[in-house]
Parts: C-alpha cells; structure tokens; sequence
C-alpha cells in the first residue's frame, strides 16, 4: 500500500513542486495561500533551493521569468488580487514561450473582495489574464491529492509545451487536510536547447525575447504559438464523469464545487432523477468534447460555480446552445450547499 500523509492543500502544492524538481520559488504572501510561499522558505534551502520573498508580486512574476529563460523548473503563488499585478509578466512569459508554474489560491473579489474561497478567477485564467494573444493550461484540483497530482503534471505540460501552467484552486482546498500519496507521480524530462544556459563556444547565442517590431514576424509568431495551442486542445484535455451513462439531467462543477455537486447528484439519484456530473480538470484547454457528446444525451445542464457564472459561458459554448444551461452559484466567498444543487437538479429535472 502507498505511503500517504496527512497534508494541507497549500503544502502538498509545495511539497509536489520540490519533487517535481522546482527549485525556485518568488513570491509575495497573500491570504489564502500563504503556507505555499511558508513551506518553500523551510524546505528550500535545504535542498540547495532558492527562495526568495519579493518585494512585489510584479517582482516575483518577474523573477519567475527570468529563472523559466535558464530552463529551470519554476513557480510562484499567489491570490486573486496577487494574480492581477503578475498580469504584464504573465504576458511576457508567454510571448517569450518559457516554461512556468503559476498558482493561484482563489478569495472573492473585485478588488480587495474578502479571504474566503471563490472560483471568481475563471476568465483571468482561462481567457489569458494579461494582455495580447495567449493562453495558460489551467489546471483544477478537486481534491488535496489533485493540488499534489496536478502540481508535478503542470510542471511537466509546462516544460512539453514550452508555456505558463496555472493551478486554479480555492481557498477551501487550499486550507483543508486529507491524506494523501506522492508515490504515483510521474516526473518528465525534456530537452532545453532553447535555454539560456551559456554557450561555452560550442553553439549559437540563445535569444528570449518576447519583442517583435516588425509586424509580420510577430503575426508569424502567433499563428506558430496557436498551432502549438491546437495540439494541446486536442491532446490535453482532462475530465472526469460520474454517473452520466443514463443522465437527463448534466452537473458541470470544478473544484470544491464539484464536491458539493457530486454529493447532490448522489441525494437527487436517491429520489429517482437520473442525474450525472461532469468535472473539467483542465479548464483550459476545455473539455469541450465530453460536452458536446453529453448535449446529444441529456436534456438539461446545471453549471455549479463559485461566481457570478462564468464557466456556464464554455459550457454554453461546448454544448452549440443544444440544451439549455442553468446557473446555481454562490459568490463573496460562500459555497454551494448540496441541498441549493439539488434543488436546481429537481428544478431542472421538472423542465425534461
């Protein structure tokens, strides 16, 4: 039997990264994710890491790019409103195509909002979340295995396809305990000759550089960017389903949400409906396929969020409009209870 140890969703983050092989860490503490950057300031300079607590998150963010362009496996953490002001860097880190990690524990906004949980982040991630033509693989754990799992599998999609992977968590997950296991982690390697490691005199300069002044070569830039995102739309997709073989009635839920959503589906299976659940665990690329099948099955589609609603517009997107789509949500940093999603699967149920 694997080994499995009592750990918070924060420190199995970090403690993941370190055996991912990260050993550089910027940050900047911000509630609710703040054990990340604590674990790293304990462990790293043990294991001859480098932490290093900015000044700023727009100097971590920066720092973070700076360490990516040597090849190095690299991260930084944050929250919300932290998220915001590594918006630039997220953008330079992406148009100079390196390899990062970026998490981000969610709290409620705008603004400062509150610390609670909430999953208000969903467009900043998955729509780019800084400036210009971009996308991030965008990872979300449901569980305080998922915060370790998907931790080792964003560091090794980062470094296959040369981009920012995000693990977009909540504060709950963030704070909860489970027992949990490291021994299934699969760690790849890839090839670095992009990587600005010194020439010795034996190779040609590397350049990292995200700067095009001419107009055409900048245009060329991004259709080669997106033909690499194609491949990852194709191939990385990640999803879970739950009870959908007979479903009428289609759950949409991520994160701590899709707990809560799957224990109602499980209550409204008790009382006849023939509900299902579907999970994205990559939220970018989006399970697009897996929704699209559903809608040529069920009648009607719940989308459960930490929001104002704002997954239910892919999953709308997904399902070509075949069905309709609900919104059962709380926001400000309140969850879900199981009974406010079941309430909106009878109501649904009442529209098949």
């Amino acid at each position: 039997m694997a080994e499995r140890v009592l750990m918070k969703g924060n420190e199995a983050i970090a403690e993941a990264a370190i055996r991912a092989g990260c050993r550089h860490y910027f940050g900047y503490p911000i509630t609710p994710q703040t054990e990340i950057a604590a674990y790293m300031a304990k462990k790293m300079p043990k294991i001859g890491g480098v932490f290093l607590q900015a000044e700023s998150e727009i100097a971590s963010i920066n720092m973070v790019y700076g360490a990516a362009a040597t090849g190095c496996r690299v991260m930084t953490s944050s929250s919300s409103p932290g998220i915001s002001l590594k918006a630039e860097g997220l953008s330079y880190i992406a148009g100079s195509d390196v390899p990062a990690l970026v998490v981000n524990v969610q709290r409620g906004g705008p603004g400062l909002g509150g610390i609670q949980p909430s999953q208000s982040d969903y467009f900043q991630a998955t729509k780019g979340g800084g400036h210009g033509d971009y996308r991030m693989i965008v990872l979300a754990p449901a569980s305080v295995q998922e915060m370790a799992s998907l931790t080792i599998k964003g560091f090794n999609l980062a470094d296959k396809y040369r981009m920012t992977s995000m693990i977009l968590a909540d504060g709950t997950i963030g704070q909860m305990m489970e027992p949990i296991s490291f021994e299934d982690a699969e760690i790849e390697t890839y090839e670095k000759p992009w990587a600005l490691t010194g020439t010795e005199g034996k190779r040609a300069h590397n350049i990292v550089n995200s700067l095009y002044l001419q107009p055409d070569a900048l245009e060329k830039t991004n259709f080669e960017r997106y033909e690499r995102y194609k491949l990852i739309e194709e191939n990385e997709p990640m999803w879970e389903e739950y009870m959908m073989d007979d479903a009428e009635v289609c759950v949409v839920a991520f994160g701590i949400a899709s707990r809560v959503a799957k224990n109602a589906v499980v209550a409204a299976r008790a009382e006849g409906i023939k509900v299902g659940l579907i999970r994205p665990i990559t939220l970018w690329p989006f399970p697009t396929k897996a929704l699209r099948a559903a809608a040529d099955k069920v009648k009607q589609f719940i989308s459960v969020e930490l929001n104002m609603g704002q997954m239910i517009e892919d999953v709308r997107l997904a399902t070509e409009c075949k069905r309709p789509v609900s919104l059962c949500n709380r926001t400000g940093g309140m969850i879900p209870s199981p009974e406010q999603v079941l309430e909106s699967i009878r109501q649904a149920q009442k529209g098949v």
